[in-house]
């Protein structure tokens, strides 16, 4: 690295990360808020790193014109504002300070619901009004209620214990976290649909991916107890909106408090805003001074250092590794984060125990980092924290995941292995793949099922009786649904036995798809995988 670095804050920064930053005279600090991407990419080109918040967004043309960027260090937790495969794909890492605004996060969810449950915006509003309406604005206690947390990551475990501190029954789901875990931090684990049933309060903390957009939606709400009040301090669109605005008509929910939207700012004609029974504030979760000036010091010492020294704090898209150790290890990396999310989308409850496997020459290697990325590829999607090769161990630990490693130097098949298992109440999943001598990834087995596919794009994963004609008549399916095959990979136990094919498809397999393809007779079992 050079001696000195120009860094460039396009968002608002306490002064006291500013005064961090300029602490280190081999960092040239340029301050410009309030560009839009154009203008962003327009500058972009001689800086080393990029400071921001949740305004400025780092898109791909951004990433393009940035050949100089190292380094992008975000003021927060969330990274949605940045293109993560394109940042990836050029090398650039990208760091967060996922910890300091956690508790101001929590505590402004429990401020929500208390406001709610008490009618405090509306009752405040009226008095300003000249109106004394203390019948109209008769509330409820929240002791001995229940508290639903959808999502016992970092902030969800916080909410948790506030609330048990009010004397409130706390139940929560987390597809990941052990019932063990959960005891732990006195919270009863439960399924999702029985924390719709009893919660007289829910409250979202999780990270809004492609599973948890409209989490709550018209299914979850008929499902619920009438009167029930709902909390989203997480991110817009984890709610339906549209589905929250008729149950709050009917009368099934009482009432909701929001500080995230799906477009934010919101409309001013936005449904939701016309009911007297919802709270909402623009986006307020992490706005207290103390969080600011702790999220501001952490990624400008982040950012400083990494410049400086090289060393790696806090990224979600790449180990804390020097970049030595990197080349080598960077294809088992990513074989082992695709290994993780595979398995992922096999299990069917929360993991207690992970084993990995290292085989031939992958028994040398550096195993913390890889099974780092096992886990982070395991648990993403599923935590509100945003996990990286730095705190997935921590997390899983936190969470009750037991994890072995093993080693062999004898050589199979392959040269080099990673073999997971993933044991879960419900029973064991093992996948594996290789690294090939040219760096290639391959997957190469799937619960006993050998297989040889590229670990990369959409899956569609069968389960069916090895009789003729099962390749044809899905072959035939996917074609009239306008879904091409990029190849395809068979696998059995044996001549007529039971056999694992696996298509390779340009594009997601739709619901309707899938469920036409379980009626024929031959299919057991039919999913889609992305890897």
């Amino acid at each position: 690295m050079g001696d000195t670095f120009r860094v460039l804050l396009s968002d608002s920064l306490a002064p006291q990360g500013i005064e961090v930053l300029k602490r280190f005279p081999q960092l040239h600090l340029d301050i410009k808020i309030g560009l839009k991407p154009a203008e962003l990419a327009a500058i972009i080109a001689p800086y080393e790193a990029l400071l921001i918040r949740s305004t400025t967004r780092v898109t791909r043309e951004v990433i393009d014109a940035a050949t100089s960027l190292k380094v992008i260090g975000r003021a927060g937790v969330g990274v949605d504002n940045v293109d993560l495969e394109a940042a990836t794909r050029r090398g650039i890492v990208v760091m967060n300070s996922p910890t300091g605004n956690s508790i101001t996060t929590a505590e402004h969810a429990i401020s929500m619901m208390m406001a709610l449950a008490r009618h405090i915006p509306a009752a405040n509003a009226a008095l300003r009004a000249g109106k004394w309406e203390r019948g109209k604005f008769t509330g409820a206690e929240v002791c001995n209620k229940t508290l639903g947390v959808v999502g016992l990551g970092n902030i969800g475990r916080i909410v948790a214990d506030r609330a048990l501190g009010l004397k409130m029954k706390v139940i929560g789901y987390d597809p990941i976290l052990t019932s063990e875990a959960a005891a732990r931090a006195g919270v009863e684990l439960v399924a999702l649909d029985e924390l719709f049933q009893r919660a007289d309060f829910i409250t979202v903390h999780t990270p809004l991916t492609h599973d948890t957009a409209s989490l709550i939606g018209a299914t979850a709400f008929a499902k619920m107890k009438k009167g029930v009040r709902i909390i989203n301090c997480a991110r817009g669109g984890i709610v339906d909106e549209t589905a929250l605005a008729e149950a709050l008509a009917s009368g099934k929910v009482a009432g909701a408090a929001l500080d995230v939207f799906v477009e934010e700012p919101p409309p001013v004609d936005h449904p939701l805003l016309k009911f007297d029974n919802v709270i909402a504030t623009p986006h307020l979760g992490a706005a207290t001074d103390e969080a600011q000036v702790q999220v501001s010091v952490d990624i400008a010492n982040q950012v400083a250092e990494f410049l400086i020294e090289g060393t790696i704090r806090s990224a979600v898209n790449i180990p804390a590794l020097s970049p030595k150790e990197l080349e080598v290890l960077g294809p088992h990396l990513t074989l082992g984060e695709k290994l993780g999310r595979l398995a992922a989308q096999l299990i069917t409850d929360s993991p207690t125990e992970l084993t990995l496997a290292f085989g031939g020459e992958a028994a040398n290697l550096k195993p913390d980092a890889i099974t780092a990325a096992v886990l982070k590829g395991l648990m993403s999607g599923f935590l509100a924290e945003d996990l990286n090769y730095v705190n997935a161990p921590f997390i899983a630990r936190e969470r009750g995941i037991n994890v072995t490693e093993s080693r062999s130097r004898e050589i199979t098949d392959y040269v080099n292995t990673l073999t997971l298992t993933v044991r879960t109440r419900a029973g064991d999943h093992e996948v594996a793949g290789a690294v090939l001598g040219n760096r290639a990834l391959r997957l190469t087995r799937i619960d006993g099922y050998h297989v040889e596919a590229v670990p990369e794009g959409y899956f569609l994963m069968l389960h069916n009786r090895d009789v003729p004609g099962v390749v044809g008549a899905v072959g035939t399916m996917l074609g009239q649904a306008g879904i091409n095959i990029g190849g395809l990979e068979l696998g059995r136990d044996r001549v007529g036995g039971t056999a694992l094919s696996i298509f390779e498809v340009d594009e997601p397999v739709p619901d309707s798809v899938l469920d036409k393809l379980k009626t024929l007779p031959a299919i057991t079992a039919a999913s889609l995988l992305k890897l």
